[in-house]
């Protein structure tokens, strides 16, 4: 069991972020802007077809261009040496065969590279690009997935689950059922992903945006099949990310190979419209849902019945099945999973990763539910409340659910819901109230952190994770401070380099849970040998710490920890929890829809830092909105491309569409998952939040919307 630690003087506390200053003042080096002299600038050619094969390249007239050092295609592209065998390459976290870059003639989705265009100046490999000539032999391409969903396959990595009697939800007295449907979704991160690759000799200097410079490191050590020394990894900042930047994508890969082809530096940045079939997106789905209940709202069975899209080459698998098998305390369950491959690029985590998707259609089919027993959408939940993990039968680490649904059904005033649809009026707008359950994984992972004090008092925290934006230098730095008693002004926290000491990829709503252990348990580890230290100089117990080591001569103090997690967590479920409460109103002629009210009351443990756990709900409420109101990547499927394929176009929420929000932690802390007493925090918020729309849009109009994003022209 983790020892709980004493109460904090920082954790907690709304300290503003440390990096705030360099990022506000342009201090802050990104991808693409880190000072490489003699850098050349690449620019991508990207296929027209989705499906098919180059039947002629014609570079001879970007070769004769001014600036222009080469034109790199799988013609004349120096070899990958991970690209020549079935082991590696093929990425070891999904299944199937790695897109390589520049390897043959074969076309797998629009957009895709066949070359890059390298030059002096960026605007002369942008002309450069422009004068290259392709042709295809196209070939008809598959991108509809309500079309092909007859073709789907079964998931290597996510069984068929059950529980209890099958199809039991059709032995009850009161069933629904329904299909759902939800779009792609792309990350769309204000940094697009770039990267700027150096060779010297055979080692590899790679600045690029990455979620887990660790991870990074490896995959390209093993696609370049050079050892660790040989590969070096920076990524000090991340402009957003939200899953998208959580492997080696082809804008980083064509640097690199493009720097070997010229020796010299490269810099390669992905255009806006190559951010959308490129680099990563949340998959389409279409499920189906079955719900049975007793008159009194007991659930007698669920059946759920998924399908999403992934690539031909690769199969992307997502935990869209998750919230169904652990929500709710259901005798009986059925859920299924399947992936249609089709001619696009490999999907990829996006925020929420599955559960996002999943939560949309088993929160919207309890609402239906509800209606149907003519009772609370809230009552229905409390009645079928899991108090223990139906999934594996195990007791939680700690669950606060209850008490989220009650403090925010508080806020909200929800009593005062009619139980009728299409009640409540605002003159031109019809009012409606719904809500929904949100659940997400809260586990952590090894992680290694180093401490070094110095004869000036200063620390120096270092870990290899990252920060997309939620604040990780800020609150490894209230952590650290905690454990080691030195204030947070004393304290530097290092990150975003693969030469640092090891940390997993930040997703999956782990890096404080993971990385802040390891920070804890080192600073508390040097706490104690500082007070070794000072216990051994004569009238020294107040002495500042820099000072204990000036009398010692020591020029640092420096310990390194690995923390990891303890046998307790494979006893108990860790989970996070939060209940998400709309207001919407719908205009009565126009169909238009705007959410004009949020209560989100989380469970994620132990808070470290009042503002930045609040900034992390108040951007998934944001997503939520677009998720349900606005995000819609249209395919063209006659030719497989994305018409959607910029900002004018994907449309996302504005602060003119973001409504007064009250955030509320529960703020309990639990100590099973880890020594600081947090649980995951960046994706739970999200968990659920479009059904909660959809549900508030169905009591405001009686119509229900089962395919994202609900648009005007749905209502009218």
């Amino acid at each position: 069991m983790n020892q709980q630690i004493p109460p904090s003087a920082h954790i907690g506390q709304p300290l503003r972020r440390v990096d705030g200053h360099l990022k506000v003042t342009g201090q802050a080096r990104y991808a693409a802007e880190h000072p490489v002299p003699d850098c050349a600038h690449g620019i991508l050619v990207t296929s027209t077809v989705a499906r098919g094969r180059i039947r002629r390249l014609d570079t001879a007239a970007a070769e004769r261009a001014p600036g222009v050092l080469a034109i790199v295609s799988h013609l004349n592209a120096p070899k990958v040496p991970g690209y020549q065998s079935a082991e590696t390459s093929k990425n070891p976290r999904v299944e199937g065969q790695e897109f390589r870059v520049f390897y043959d003639d074969q076309i797998h989705f629009s957009n895709q590279p066949v070359a890059l265009a390298i030059a002096e100046t960026l605007a002369q490999a942008q002309h450069a690009a422009s004068l290259v000539r392709v042709e295809y032999e196209a070939a008809t391409p598959r991108t509809d997935l309500a079309q092909h969903v007859t073709t789907g396959r079964e998931p290597a990595k996510e069984k068929d689950y059950h529980r209890g009697q099958p199809q039991a939800w059709r032995t009850a007295p009161v069933r629904v059922e329904q299909e759902y449907h939800t779009p792609i979704h792309v990350h769309n991160p204000m940094e697009m992903h770039a990267a700027i690759a150096l060779w010297e000799g055979d080692a590899l200097t790679v600045y690029n945006k990455t979620q887990g410079p660790k991870l990074a490191q490896e995959d390209l050590m093993r696609m370049w099949q050079l050892p660790a020394e040989k590969v070096r990894v920076h990524s000090p900042f991340v402009g957003g990310a939200f899953g998208g930047a959580s492997r080696i994508w082809p804008p980083e890969m064509a640097a690199i190979i493009g720097a070997k082809k010229v020796g010299r530096p490269v810099k390669v940045m992905a255009r806006r419209e190559q951010e959308f079939n490129m680099v990563g997106y949340r998959p389409q789905s279409i499920q189906k849902v079955a719900l049975g209940a007793t008159a009194d709202g007991t659930l007698v069975g669920i059946t759920h019945e998924a399908h999403g899209l992934t690539s031909q080459h690769e199969q992307f698998v997502e935990r869209i099945l998750h919230p169904t098998k652990t929500s709710y305390a259901v005798p009986n369950l059925d859920a299924t999973y399947r992936t249609v491959a089709l001619d696009l690029s490999t999907p990829c985590w996006t925020r929420g990763p599955g559960e996002t998707t999943g939560s949309f259609a088993l929160e919207s089919a309890m609402d239906e539910l509800a209606a149907a027993l003519k009772m609370d959408p809230l009552a229905l939940r409390l009645k079928n409340y899991a108090d223990r993990d139906p999934e594996k039968n195990q007791p939680w680490s700690s669950k606060h659910l209850r008490r989220c649904y009650e403090r925010g059904a508080e806020l909200f005033g929800w009593k005062s819901r009619p139980l009728a649809p299409n009640t409540l009026k605002n003159g031109d707008w019809q009012v409606g109230w719904g809500m929904a359950t949100g659940i997400y994984k809260s586990e952590r992972n090894p992680a290694t952190a180093r401490a070094v004090l110095r004869p000036d008092g200063t620390l120096l925290v270092q870990s290899g994770t990252a920060d997309a934006g939620p604040g990780t230098a800020t609150i490894m730095t209230q952590i650290a401070a905690d454990a080691s008693g030195l204030a947070p002004a004393a304290i530097r926290f290092e990150l975003g380099d693969a030469s640092l000491p090891p940390a997993p990829l930040q997703a999956g709503s782990h890096t404080t849970t993971s990385v802040g252990s390891a920070v804890h348990e080192v600073c508390t580890a040097l706490k104690t040998e500082l007070e070794k230290l000072r216990q051994a100089l004569p009238n020294a117990t107040d002495l500042p710490a820099g000072e204990v080591l000036q009398r010692h001569h020591l020029p640092q103090l420096e310990l390194t920890r690995e923390a990891k997690p303890g046998p307790e967590a494979k006893a108990f479920s860790g989970k996070s929890f939060c209940a998400n409460f709309v207001e919407v109103q719908v205009h009565t002629l126009t169909g238009e829809v705007r959410v004009s009210r949020v209560v989100a009351v989380v469970d994620a443990g132990r808070v470290m830092n009042q503002q930045t756990a609040r900034s992390q709900v108040l951007g998934s409420v944001a997503w939520g909105i677009g998720m349900a109101l606005m995000e819609d990547a249209r395919l063209d499927h006659r030719y497989g491309r994305f018409v959607t394929r910029d900002l004018a176009d994907y449309h996302l929420p504005v602060n003119a569409d973001l409504p007064p929000v009250e955030v509320e932690f529960i703020n309990e802390p639990d100590y099973i998952i880890d020594p600081i007493g947090a649980k995951g925090l960046g994706e739970i918020g999200l968990i659920g939040f479009a059904a909660a729309v959809a549900n508030a849009v169905y009591h405001a109009t009686g119509r229900r919307i089962r395919e994202l994003p609900i648009t005007p022209d749905k209502l009218v």
